[in-house]
């Protein structure tokens, strides 16, 4: 791709690259540091602060060591937050049943689990990682994400809706159907929270005083219509509503397309 004179390549993934040699000497390696507290604290600052806030600098702060020490385990930024995503995909409690031969996984059993409970699993699984973590959608966007974590979660999602019936042509698709869906979902969910979170009030405050500011405004009539027939209880439960109903939704057109039997295997 290319903006003017300027060539923009797609960022390279630390899976796909042999990781380089560290330039400094093995004794300058910082003492009680490794991969995992470098990762598992990324984690922590990008979920308090965002990725706005995350830096290096502040990550090296937090871990009281020198920007530098951190370098001798990741060589760049990226590489840093490439790794934070796979590690919080790891997080996910996947079906047993949809993992199936899966290296580091086969200590679990293999289940015959009905593949609409599974993919209800999956999605609502996904869901709440993204809120968890409303850092993780604009990474996804910018990166392969093809670390081990993230592909344990590819083949269990392939494997749950190859396993409703539908013909091969079709799983893609339906894929597409439900976790694009569950992405979009969980975004929005995930940004209204921390939104929330930065003017001080709860989500059921903010919502309160958003119907207000729309009250009496005829733009706005088909909205507050709608949003006053899905009201009842909190705003959590009126998203549980939502996406059961919309996941339902989805599940009902696997089945009919699967049942309409019109695709090649």
């Amino acid at each position: 791709m290319a903006t003017g004179s300027r060539v923009i390549r797609p960022r390279t993934s630390i899976w796909l690259s042999e990781r380089k040699a560290p330039k400094r000497k093995a004794e300058q390696q910082p003492a009680g540091l490794d991969h995992v507290k470098i990762v598992a604290a990324t984690v922590r600052l990008l979920d308090a602060e965002g990725l706005a806030g995350f830096s290096m600098r502040r990550l090296a702060a937090e871990l009281e060591v020198t920007a530098m020490s951190v370098y001798w385990y990741v060589e760049t930024k990226d590489q840093l937050l490439e790794l934070a995503l796979d590690a919080a995909m790891g997080e996910m409690s996947l079906p047993a049943g949809s993992l199936g031969p899966v290296e580091g996984y086969e200590h679990l059993e293999t289940g015959a689990r009905d593949w609409r409970d599974q993919l209800r699993q999956i999605a609502s699984e996904y869901r709440r990682l993204l809120v968890v973590h409303p850092w993780l959608s604009p990474l996804m966007g910018e990166y392969m994400n093809i670390g081990p974590n993230a592909m344990v979660f590819s083949t269990a999602v392939q494997r749950v809706v190859r396993d409703s019936g539908l013909p091969a042509s079709q799983v893609p698709g339906a894929l597409a159907l439900v976790f694009q869906f569950v992405y979009g979902f969980s975004t929005i969910e995930g940004r209204f929270a921390a939104r929330s979170r930065a003017v001080g009030m709860s989500q059921d405050e903010l919502f309160a005083e958003t119907m207000a500011a729309i009250e009496g405004r005829p733009e706005f009539d088909e909205s507050r219509a709608l949003m006053e027939a899905r009201c009842g209880g909190t705003v959590q439960e009126m998203r549980e509503r939502d996406f059961t109903f919309a996941l339902d939704c989805a599940i009902a057109g696997i089945e009919a397309l699967r049942d309409g039997g019109d695709g090649e295997d």
